[in-house]
């Protein structure tokens, strides 16, 4: 009974663990408006013990939940334009649904094998997810060559084929890594669009909201899906969102994301060491 009840203990305590690290999610989304969602899958494959393409899948509709909660008080505030969220949108919301439906089923559960080395689609898919976590801890840590603009997009022109292409790169990589993608979409959408940087923001939160959702009904048909444990994870991290919100009024937020560009960066170098270095 002892032994019963420690490892009762234990597994609760890794479930507690999961859901902290599940409000921590939002809490960093609602304070610097994005970055948190790439931690997603981490939490649901290393805390959780979900498997790889699960994680993946899971992780769409957190992201797509939170986003589209964070969506809300943006798109009062006039931050969401609708007409360039459809045009980059569009293209993305495809490419992750085609990813999730036929992509990734199709990659072989063994990549490639080398004498007794085989890298396997689990391998595959959390490499290149790591190696997105470094390109977004970058883009946390340096600072932005783009200037905030207060003022209205009024002349906003479209680079239609930049666009086309970012959007269906940017629906691929969520589709196979289940991350949000918003380090991508921003700049895209101020570069090939002309948004102001607070639009871009309330416009990507649009955008990743659309196509994670969509994304993750390309999953419905394949596996089986704990919605028990699916939905406590999203709604304690929607909960984080407002508990973000309200801490940003009080943390300087170009600070905090520094230092989580940081903690986003040893998490990549870790999963990377961890899956191909230190396999078991």
């Amino acid at each position: 009974m002892a032994i019963f009840a420690d490892t009762f203990s234990t597994m609760d305590y890794i479930e507690i663990l999961g859901y902290l690290a599940a409000g921590l999610i939002g809490v960093s989304l609602g304070l610097i408006g994005g970055g948190g969602s790439i931690l997603t899958v981490p939490v649901l494959k290393y805390i959780f013990h979900l498997d790889t393409v699960t994680s993946t899948a899971y992780s769409l509709f957190i992201v797509g939940a939170t986003s589209l909660v964070g969506t809300i008080p943006k798109y009062k505030q006039g931050l969401v334009n609708i007409k360039t969220g459809i045009i980059f949108g569009a293209p993305s919301i495809l490419a992750v649904y085609a990813t999730r439906k036929w992509l990734v089923p199709f990659i072989p559960d063994v990549v490639f094998q080398i004498d007794s080395f085989a890298f396997t689609k689990s391998m595959f898919l959390m490499s290149l997810f790591a190696i997105l976590m470094v390109f977004a801890s970058v883009s946390m840590i340096r600072k932005p060559k783009v200037k905030e603009d207060s003022n209205n997009s009024q002349n906003i022109g479209f680079n239609y084929p930049l666009i086309l292409i970012e959007g269906a790169t940017v629906g691929v990589l969520t589709g196979l890594v289940g991350a949000g993608g918003g380090f991508l979409i921003i700049p895209a959408l101020v570069l090939f669009t002309g948004l102001p940087m607070k639009e871009a923001v309330g416009t990507s939160l649009m955008i990743i909201a659309a196509k994670s959702l969509i994304g993750f009904t390309g999953d419905l048909t394949s596996m089986n899906i704990n919605w028990s444990l699916l939905m406590s994870v999203t709604g304690i991290a929607i909960s984080g969102i407002f508990a973000g919100n309200y801490l940003s009024n009080k943390i300087e937020a170009n600070r905090l994301k520094y230092a989580f560009g940081w903690f986003v960066l040893a998490m990549g170098i870790y999963i990377l060491l961890k899956e191909l270095v230190f396999t078991s």
